[in-house]
């Protein structure tokens, strides 16, 4: 259940009075990832990739304390669970949004995500798991390569990933990805842990399944 929490009480306190007010308190990283056993894991498995992209995000920022903390508005409210948001392109050729809940579980995550994606692709109609849950964005550009996006500010506070088409390089796969996050939620020693920690959980996949 999520709760408002005091920022002098928690670790952000300083970070909430240096960033809160901030015209632009947004913090845009760029990584090159190895993807490679991703691609190799969709193949075999008949694994959607960007399913397998989600999964390892979730995964990488569940064990981060300052993922469940989200400055929403002028509060600061803590999350039990984190969420995955999806844009899924719908019948109409158009978009709509499709949270996720993460779970440890790659098949019940694999189930909810074919689910609930084809459900809001059907029906043109938005998830929105917002309320209960912290919700990291994700947007796959996949018609193209991008190097990179720096999103404007419009008070969307969550942790926000963006990419494009992987490339292949000799036998690896390379995929650059955006990782945009709040200053008040975490530092950029936070936001290079879970860049770390999601390469490691994407070379590390295989073995749940």
């Amino acid at each position: 259940m999520p709760v408002e929490v005091d920022p002098k009480e928690t670790s952000r306190a300083s970070a909430y009075e240096l960033w809160m007010q901030a015209p632009n308190p947004m913090v845009t990283f760029f990584k090159i990832f190895d993807v490679t056993n991703l691609v190799r894991l969709s193949r075999k498995r008949y694994l959607k990739f960007n399913m397998l992209m989600d999964y390892s995000m979730g995964k990488a920022a569940s064990d981060i304390e300052e993922f469940y903390t989200l400055p929403v508005g002028e509060k600061l409210i803590r999350y039990d669970s984190i969420a995955l948001n999806t844009i899924i392109k719908n019948k109409n050729g158009t978009v709509n949004f499709c949270d996720l809940m993460f779970s440890e579980d790659l098949t019940a995550f694999n189930k909810e995500y074919l689910t609930y994606t084809k459900e809001a692709a059907e029906n043109c109609a938005d998830r929105d798991l917002s309320a209960d849950n912290m919700v990291i964005g994700t947007s796959a550009i996949v018609d193209t390569e991008i190097d990179g996006v720096i999103n404007m500010y419009s008070g969307f506070n969550n942790p926000f990933l963006i990419w494009g088409k992987y490339r292949k390089k000799f036998l690896r796969y390379y995929l650059p990805v955006s990782f945009q996050f709040h200053h008040t939620q975490m530092d950029g020693v936070h936001a290079g842990r879970f860049l770390e920690n999601l390469q490691k959980e994407m070379n590390e996949l295989r073995n749940l399944l």
